[in-house]
């Protein structure tokens, strides 16, 4: 199994140790655009901060996160699952579980990014500030410049099962199964129940605390009809709607009435 995550906007401070190598990071086919992002937005940062913060799409009050991205390639770097933080993340826990569900986690999950294009939760990472929907004046949007990368080298990530899709759009743009891995694809929303509306705390939550049940109990289904039948297993109301035609991902609808 496969889970697609989306990162958070807010972030740990970045560690005390070693700094970031880019080629020590997960699926290491995308060290050259990484390579290219980073050079171009530690070089943005560190020339206008009018502009910077203008590209970035920065409050005045986050001004303070353009001087983070200055310091890129020197700051300590720590496990991207402790970089990332808010509510999707303060739901999965991962410092919590046991060690043979951090084993899992490791294995399993994805956090897609503007900056790296995907890491794993165990890749060290510094702190940083730039969403996916940043356009970068050399490079241009950044959804656009990760597609092609990784078509590349996010099928062979995939293996032979279930992708676990929990992804917003902005970060779905920059890789979208196709073909066979289409087939065994399952993008899941999170609905408020009583109004079939999608509520971001709800969303968030929800989608933490379902991969924190799969890892905790060791399923790894083995497609998306799977899934259905071990979420419903672990209590959680889902409505599903089959893919319409070869090539395409299923779409799962998890319905909550409020956040424990």
């Amino acid at each position: 199994m496969l889970v697609l995550l989306p990162p958070s906007e807010g972030k740990a401070s970045s560690g005390r140790g070693a700094p970031l190598k880019t080629e020590t990071l997960s699926l290491p086919g995308l060290t050259p655009a990484r390579e290219a992002v980073l050079d171009e937005l530690v070089e943005l940062c560190a020339g206008d901060e009018e502009k910077a913060r203008e590209v970035l799409g920065l409050s005045e009050g986050l001004r303070g996160e353009i001087g983070k991205n200055t310091e890129l390639r020197t700051a300590g770097a720590r496990p991207a699952g402790e970089i990332y933080t808010g509510v999707l993340y303060d739901a999965l826990d991962l410092a919590s579980l046991d060690a043979a569900a951090k084993r899992r986690a490791g294995r399993s999950l994805l956090v897609f990014s503007g900056l790296w294009g995907a890491v794993g939760v165990t890749d060290k990472i510094p702190s940083y500030r730039c969403s996916m929907g940043v356009k970068l004046p050399g490079l241009g949007a950044l959804g656009a410049h990760w597609r092609a990368p990784m078509a590349e080298v996010l099928p062979e990530a995939a293996g032979g099962g279930l992708v676990l899709d929990l992804r917003s759009s902005a970060y779905a743009a920059a890789w979208k199964p196709k073909g066979e891995v289409a087939g065994r694809t399952a993008s899941v929303r999170v609905l408020h129940a009583p109004t079939r509306k999608v509520v971001s705390h709800f969303n968030k939550a929800t989608k933490g605390r379902i991969v924190r049940s799969l890892l905790a109990a060791g399923i790894a289904p083995k497609g998306p009809a799977e899934l259905v039948e071990a979420l419903r297993d672990l209590g959680y109301v889902v409505e599903v709607e089959p893919p319409k035609g070869a090539g395409k991902a299923w779409t799962l609808d998890v319905l909550v009435d409020e956040i424990h």
